[in-house]
């Protein structure tokens, strides 16, 4: 039955109850004062106006009556009613709070209120499915914004930042919750005035920026509805290459330039037929000097490409240190004892695991830059053993490198003093080459240097089944200074 329907029929009934109610009230007393006549008609006379007055109070008494009875048996017929429209107005509430696991239960069934239950229970299937959908595709955009190389920030109509990913905050250095207003994003300038065109309404802008000492492109799209999108790209990495490069191919010109100038002017010079021999013996050995260091450039250019290409891989065993040490030190004692510089060794570790042809070579570059560098004192070849492996090294005591250069000595090419470097004879690969060997083998290197005091560079090789690793650089009198 319909809830009109139901409704009408209860008030039906309602209204008939107390329609007979009343009917039945006034059929008794009109009876009762009939028989009171027709039995003592003395004692019971009584005028019209007490008949009405006795019939209206009946009635009074009944409607009261009536009223009482309706009223509960009203509540009674409504509770039927009322039950299904109370629970689908909790489950309603309860979906509109969020949670859409209620549903209205299989009873409710026919009329309006069945067919209220039933769109009541399709919409909650729906929801809870547009929802599902709507998380998934959530976590699927998370996933895809966390997983790019780039920074995402989105920004609402009204300005505020609104997602954002890790490495957006990486390059941004927020840490905000989100949300979050856009002027809380760096101060630079190109930033937030490409965000502000953008949301004004202008079109796509990329440019280059740079935040701290990062250097980045960025990219602002306007949103439709809008709204703004950023996309950042570090190009750190590769501006620094695009400079090593750069830098590279200018030295490289630079130190074959030199030579062949050098080696062009003498033969010129050469060809006069009047020059006298001593010049012309002396030029001869300035030329083949000058030919000797091209040809170590290109060798060490040559190494180099072959250990970073992958064409040289090492084969690493046991060595005995001191060997090594003595093979190393042996033809450079001539041009020491001429500078009044001491060769030592002090081997604290007497094995080291690694290529034979590597160690010998790390540790020729290292001595060589070292006496290179040295015009009194000493240069120590050391090593160290530590719980994973070992430290091997060269420590001198001359001119000493400024804290400013450390960081890149171990480029190709480059030099803290390029006059002085090339007046010495190095071809600046020197350390690019020990750098690349160490790292071969799965280590690494290291350098301390103080300016006046000398210099210390080292080069660490695992070891097979290592332990833990301890730092002999932490008991020295600065945290990263080598044991002595």
């Amino acid at each position: 039955m319909r809830l009109t329907q139901r409704l009408a029929f209860n008030s039906f009934l309602i209204i008939a109850l107390l329609m007979a109610l009343v009917l039945a009230a006034v059929e008794w007393r009109v009876r009762h004062h009939v028989r009171a006549e027709e039995t003592t008609p003395a004692a019971y006379d009584r005028s019209n106006d007490e008949l009405l007055r006795q019939i209206r109070r009946d009635i009074g008494i009944a409607g009261v009556a009536t009223l009482v009875i309706g009223l509960i048996l009203a509540r009674a017929l409504a509770r039927p009613v009322a039950r299904p429209i109370e629970e689908l107005r909790d489950i309603a509430r309860a979906l509109a709070a969020g949670d859409l696991s209620r549903r209205p239960s299989r009873t409710i069934a026919g009329g309006e209120v069945g067919d209220l239950a039933e769109a009541l229970r399709r919409m909650s299937e729906q929801l809870e499915t547009r929802l599902w959908e709507l998380q998934s595709e959530e976590a699927l955009l998370v996933a895809l914004t966390e997983s790019l190389n780039e920074g995402v920030v989105a920004v609402d109509a009204r300005k505020r930042v609104v997602r954002i990913n890790e490495r957006g905050r990486q390059l941004l250095g927020l840490r905000q919750a989100l949300p979050f207003p856009s002027s809380e994003l760096p101060p630079v300038a190109a930033l937030q005035d490409s965000l502000q065109l953008v949301l004004s309404g202008s079109a796509t802008i990329v440019r280059e920026i740079r935040v701290d000492e990062r250097t980045m492109v960025l990219t602002v799209r306007p949103l439709r509805g809008g709204g703004a999108v950023l996309a950042l790209l570090d190009l750190t990495t590769i501006r620094r290459l695009e400079t090593v490069r750069s830098d590279f191919v200018a030295n490289v010109s630079h130190e074959l330039r030199t030579p062949l100038t050098i080696i062009s002017g003498f033969v010129e010079t050469l060809q006069d037929d009047e020059l006298p021999p001593t010049l012309r013996h002396q030029f001869l050995g300035m030329a083949a000097s000058n030919v000797q260091r091209m040809q170590r450039i290109v060798d060490d250019l040559l190494d180099l490409s072959r250990i970073e290409s992958g064409g040289w891989v090492p084969d690493p065993d046991w060595l005995e240190l001191e060997g090594v040490a003595n093979d190393v030190l042996a033809p450079m004692q001539q041009r020491a004892q001429a500078k009044g510089v001491q060769l030592r060794t002090e081997l604290a570790a007497s094995m080291v695991f690694a290529d034979h042809t590597a160690a010998r070579q790390i540790l020729s570059n290292l001595a060589e830059n070292a006496l290179r560098h040295t015009a009194s004192g000493k240069v120590e070849l050391f090593s160290q053993a530590d719980g994973e492996g070992v430290w091997i090294g060269v420590r001198d005591t001359g001119s000493g490198i400024a804290a400013e250069h450390l960081p890149r000595i171990f480029e190709r090419f480059y030099r803290a003093d390029p006059g002085r470097s090339r007046e010495a004879g190095g071809t600046g690969l020197g350390l690019a080459i020990v750098r690349h060997l160490t790292e071969a083998h799965g280590g690494r290197v290291r350098a301390e240097s103080t300016v006046g005091a000398g210099t210390t560079i080292a080069a660490w090789f695992p070891t097979p089944a290592s332990g833990p690793y301890s730092d002999p650089f932490a008991d020295a009198d600065s945290p990263d200074a080598y044991p002595a």
